[in-house]
């Protein structure tokens, strides 16, 4: 009997993937026709050519992926908000395919926002700006393998925005094998930061006080979720000894081999 091949099972597309796909196409509706500045400028030995600044001030023309990087990259432009305006569909897509993925550039990328002044832009673009980071984050969180680790599109989030307090609520509402997951990986990056009151990356403002909610979070919503986990009891004590202080939390029998 001849082999018969086996039929293709459409699987359905997963209902964050669903939002996360509408989310990208609304920026792509709203910000259409967007062009940076006439007057915007900059500097053609660090920055690029005439050419390509004229590309910015060109509605719609996709620009290829180093010329995209080195303007979201880009801190000195004059008219911040309308550059991004022009890149930001296929930034934001760029962002969620992965294409952005160290953590250096994520706080950058998440610094192009914040120095955008997105927040004050018309209602209608700073609700498809706020929907991309939300939907792109509830996706990171339900991925078993997302394209960019949760806790990097975490620290892009909160630098965007300015805070974290919607973002680790939504890690807290979400509580699935996949985000405990994310959640014990995200420990293992930070552990040796937040151990030594540092944050585990560069924050634009109020690093202080990021850290300490950081912190806080942590020490009262993470251990039953890594135990459920079955994460190591080591990293179970990184944990604990986030809300030990002083001198007790380097001379705890369990303070991990960290030199500083």
């Amino acid at each position: 009997m001849p082999h018969q091949p086996r039929p293709t099972v459409d699987r359905p597309t997963p209902p964050t993937a669903r939002r996360l796909d509408e989310a990208l196409t609304g920026l792509t509706d709203t910000f259409r026709g967007m062009a940076a500045h006439p007057d915007e400028r900059n500097c053609a030995c660090h920055w690029g050519s005439a050419q390509e600044l004229a590309l910015l001030k060109t509605p719609d023309v996709r620009l290829d992926a180093d010329l995209l990087r080195r303007t979201w990259h880009a801190t000195d432009w004059t008219h911040r908000g309308s550059v991004l305006r022009r890149i930001l569909p296929q930034f934001a897509t760029a962002l969620a395919g992965g294409s952005v993925d160290t953590a250096p550039d994520l706080e950058s990328a998440g610094r192009a926002f914040a120095m955008s002044g997105w927040r004050a832009w018309p209602a209608e673009q700073t609700a498809a700006v706020e929907e991309f980071l939300h939907a792109w984050w509830a996706h990171t969180l339900a991925d078993p393998t997302p394209a960019v680790p949760a806790h990097h599109v975490l620290l892009l989030t909160a630098e965007a925005t300015g805070t974290l307090t919607p973002w680790l609520a939504t890690w807290e509402a979400t509580p699935t094998p996949e985000a405990d997951r994310h959640l014990a990986e995200a420990v293992e990056h930070w552990a040796y930061d937040l151990l030594a009151d540092q944050l585990p990356w560069s924050a634009w403002a109020d690093e202080e006080e990021t850290r300490a909610e950081l912190t806080a979070w942590l020490v009262r919503h993470a251990p039953a979720r890594l135990r459920a986990h079955g994460a190591p009891e080591d990293l179970l004590h990184r944990v604990r000894l986030l809300g030990v202080t002083g001198p007790a939390r380097w001379d705890d029998p369990h303070w991990p081999d960290y030199r500083y």
